[in-house]
């Protein structure tokens, strides 16, 4: 069995960071990784379909694990929130799709192993 930084676990992907790994943070991170100037609270809200409190709980994770700046202000008379991500959010997005492209690679390399032998066993058409 192949060893990997994580010894003899090569399937263990301690890259998945739990912070960004969440459906909703994942959402978050790619709308604005997506937009590197950032984005409105309104458009992050419609961009990930969340609630207004929703959005609110998952952008305050993201910003004390350092990942995302919110910015509260206002234009004109109206309140203003705009979000994006910080120099180390990019930075830790980008090492977090680089082990989730490693899964991807693992399974399907996984999955092609399992319809070969299927194939040879006459379980799957050629």
């Amino acid at each position: 069995m192949p060893k990997t930084e994580s010894g003899n676990a090569p399937f263990s992907y301690d890259g998945l960071d739990r912070v960004i790994h969440e459906k909703a943070r994942l959402g978050l991170m790619t709308s604005l990784m997506a937009h590197p100037k950032g984005l409105s609270f309104a458009d992050l809200k419609q961009l990930c379909g969340l609630t207004d409190g929703n959005l609110s709980r998952h952008l305050q994770v993201l910003q004390e694990a350092g990942l995302v700046d919110v910015i509260k202000g206002y234009e004109g008379n109206r309140p203003h929130t705009s979000c994006r991500l910080t120099k180390a959010g990019r930075r830790r997005f980008l090492d977090y799709l680089a082990v989730l492209e490693r899964l991807v690679r693992d399974a399907a390399k996984a999955a092609g192993k399992e319809d070969a032998r299927s194939v040879r066993l006459g379980i799957l058409p050629t």
